[in-house]
């Protein structure tokens, strides 16, 4: 009977030691489906989706529970040919949008699955002093004059100038007093006209060392106006052109919170981030026209989308009669300055506020940072290199241990046959 009990007691610890290794597994994959559900939904769906608020479509928190798992897969992979098959359920989730959801026959049913886990959770809620702090990092480490270091400078030279007054008031007394001392008579000043109103500034002419004082000042201005300026060349920050068609980074990223790679798709995939096409406008625009702002109108900005495309927005027909919107660049960098992209969004995992400042807040865009080379220096020694999972670093330690064996090792490994390497 004992050898019983100690085998029921070690199949128990077995059970309860794999259930509890399976919730942890199911955990970390639970995590990791809303991670990738995260970036699939930022670049499939935030167009016309928003978790706790409708946009084109409706709000989708709780749809999980509205909606098997099974149906919702459909749903998206296609949805026009779901609603015409007769499905009562899905003829009756038509009538939520006045808009025909898009399919998405690429997205696989692992892909799908993900975007309701991410739904499920939503996005973490950021700790309450951490913007602030981050704020004030950003500030302490941005190189800028403070108004502390200003207002030093100017009480430095008050200081000076009162302690250069006050010697030689000084010196004069003491040079009166010698004199008489030596039995020298001293003339005493001449009394100063009262009508007079530049005595004061005649007198101040004729002391050298106050006109020494001056120049000194003036020679100092100038040549820290003269450094400054030399510094600053081509230098553009605060620089924001009238773009042609006034759009709102403000509403579209702020306030409706649409993922930057929705619409510059090519930050995360090339070195240019890409201008995005009024095809991209045309996903939310054939159905927001901003109609309650301009009394029942198409707000006139939209309208220049449909001009520059020939569409007619009573028809809902294109024409032939195109227009390229002519965007004026804001963020520039010499082109002995090379630039990706690609390696800062998706391998160093860097938000585009880094550099663009808060542009979920600009009404109209403007250049945030200086883009110096001093400026990207001093953000490489600070960013710190994340280099778990990473190919490339997985590769380079491979090489490392190659060469510690006496192995050959050759360039190519070391990515010298990356294109950029050569072609800028």
């Amino acid at each position: 009977m004992r050898s019983i009990s100690l085998f029921f007691r070690s199949v128990t610890k077995s059970l309860v030691l794999v259930s509890v290794l399976a919730f942890a597994a199911v955990s970390t994959a639970q995590a990791q489906d809303a991670a990738a559900g995260a970036a699939i939904f930022k670049q499939k769906c935030t167009a016309c989706h928003g978790i706790d608020k409708a946009v084109v479509g409706p709000a989708l928190a709780g749809i999980d529970t509205k909606y098997d798992e099974a149906f919702l897969i459909k749903w998206i992979k296609n949805a026009p040919s779901f609603i015409a098959s007769g499905d009562p359920q899905a003829v009756k989730a038509a009538e939520y949008s006045p808009a025909m959801m898009s399919a998405f026959p690429e997205l696989s049913d692992d892909d799908i699955k993900n975007i309701i886990a991410y739904v499920k959770v939503g996005d973490p809620k950021p700790a309450a002093g951490a913007a602030g702090a981050e704020g004030a990092a950003g500030a302490e480490s941005s190189g800028g004059v403070s108004n502390f270091m200003i207002f030093g400078l100017l009480a430095v030279i008050i200081i000076a100038f009162i302690v250069i007054v006050v010697l030689n008031r000084v010196i004069r007394t003491l040079e009166r007093v010698m004199l008489q001392k030596q039995g020298v008579i001293v003339e005493e000043e001449e009394e100063v006209a009262a009508g007079d109103r530049f005595a004061g500034l005649k007198k101040l002419s004729k002391n050298k060392k106050f006109i020494l004082f001056i120049v000194l000042l003036v020679v100092i201005f100038l040549g820290s106006a003269g450094w400054k300026g030399m510094w600053e060349t081509g230098v553009h920050t605060g620089y924001q052109p009238v773009q042609p068609i006034k759009f709102s980074h403000q509403l579209h990223a702020g306030l409706n919170k649409i993922d930057c790679q929705y619409c510059h798709s090519g930050a995360f995939t090339s070195k240019n981030a890409t201008i995005p096409s009024l095809n991209v406008c045309m996903n939310c625009h054939n159905y927001v026209t901003a109609s309650e702002k301009y009394d029942g109108k198409t707000s006139p900005e939209i309208q220049k989308i449909y001009q520059a495309l020939d569409y007619n927005e009573t028809t809902k027909q294109y024409g032939s009669n195109t227009k390229p919107v002519e965007w004026i660049r804001i963020h520039n960098l010499p082109d002995l300055a090379y630039f990706n992209h690609s390696q800062h969004v998706a391998v160093a995992g860097i938000e585009c506020q880094k550099c663009h400042g808060p542009i979920q807040t600009m009404e109209e865009v403007y250049q945030f940072s200086p883009l110096t080379m001093k400026w990207c220096v001093n953000c490489h020694k600070e960013t710190e290199v994340n280099h778990k999972d990473n190919p490339y670093y997985d590769r380079l330690i491979a090489a490392h241990d190659k060469l510690k064996k006496g192995e050959k090792v050759t360039a190519a490994v070391l990515g010298g046959l990356e294109c950029s390497k050569c072609h800028y």
